[in-house]
């Protein structure tokens, strides 16, 4: 199992002021630290302001060259497919194809709300979304008959990952159609982890990446808010959070992607010694 980062995109008021300089110097660390990639999240409307995931992932290209860059999920009820399209194609190329795509069709209706969108229509408006964003990567016609060009090696897209905490059809959607299923462990219990990873297997799926893992081994300031709203998390003792990280081992997870809200590191590459 490998143990990839995220990066948090909202942080406290205090890490307000550095922000670039907190995402830069943790990037490059990430990547000198050999970790395999580095994710982010998609949020607008959560009370606090937020980074839009693919402006962070167009700094982080500038400043790596080597780390997976991911989204776990991005939300594509939320955007017009065609323009979110071209947005993730400028990330994928200016990354040189670095970019792995979460999506899904978002879990928050407070994200729906400030836009003033469908929250309880957005499956069908994600698989609408997402079916029009592919056509646009393989430069066929949308809308009224234009065309999106691609630029020359990003053909198709990137590798598309399926975000799904519970749905058995969308778990199995991303065993079938997908290059991965993505849950999340914010908001995924220990059973809906178990139960989805059977119904990944039993559907033919090969790469399993538990998203959004907090780590804190050291009880800093804040981190009990934040294990308070986690159902799977590493917000503990370092002797109980090598059990749950072996349990998610078990459970068959390929890679968790560990994010600490203090950018301590130090916390993840700890983790990554004991798998």
């Amino acid at each position: 199992m490998k143990i990839g980062t995220m990066l948090r995109l909202n942080p406290n008021p205090e890490q307000y002021d550095g922000l670039i300089d907190h995402m830069v110097d943790a990037a490059r660390r990430i990547e000198a630290g050999g970790f395999p990639g580095i994710w982010v999240g998609d949020s607008l409307g959560r009370g606090r302001p937020t980074i839009d995931p693919l402006v962070a992932l167009g700094v982080l290209a500038a400043v790596t060259r080597k780390v997976e860059l991911g989204i776990s999920v991005l939300q594509i009820p939320l955007r017009n497919p065609i323009e979110l399209a071209h947005r993730v194609a400028s990330v994928q190329k200016l990354s040189g194809n670095r970019l792995m795509l979460g999506v899904g069709s978002g879990s928050t209706r407070a994200d729906f709300e400030l836009l003033g969108y469908d929250y309880d229509h957005r499956f069908g408006a994600m698989k609408r979304g997402l079916a029009a964003m592919q056509k646009a990567w393989r430069e066929e016609p949308t809308n009224s008959g234009g065309t999106l060009s691609t630029w020359p090696g990003c053909e198709g897209g990137p590798p598309i990952l399926m975000g799904a905490w519970r749905s058995p059809r969308w778990i199995a959607f991303a065993a079938q159609e997908c290059a991965g299923w993505t849950p999340s462990g914010r908001y995924s219990s220990w059973d809906d982890l178990e139960y989805g990873m059977k119904i990944y297997r039993e559907a033919g799926g090969r790469n399993a990446v538990l998203a959004n893992v907090a780590i804190d081994l050291a009880d800093r300031p804040g981190s009990a808010e934040v294990a308070a709203g986690a159902h799977c998390s590493l917000i503990c003792p370092p002797d109980e959070a090598r059990k749950r990280l072996k349990r998610l081992k078990d459970i068959g997870f390929d890679e968790v992607l560990l994010i600490s809200h203090g950018y301590a590191i130090e916390d993840i590459e700890r983790a990554r010694d004991w798998v």
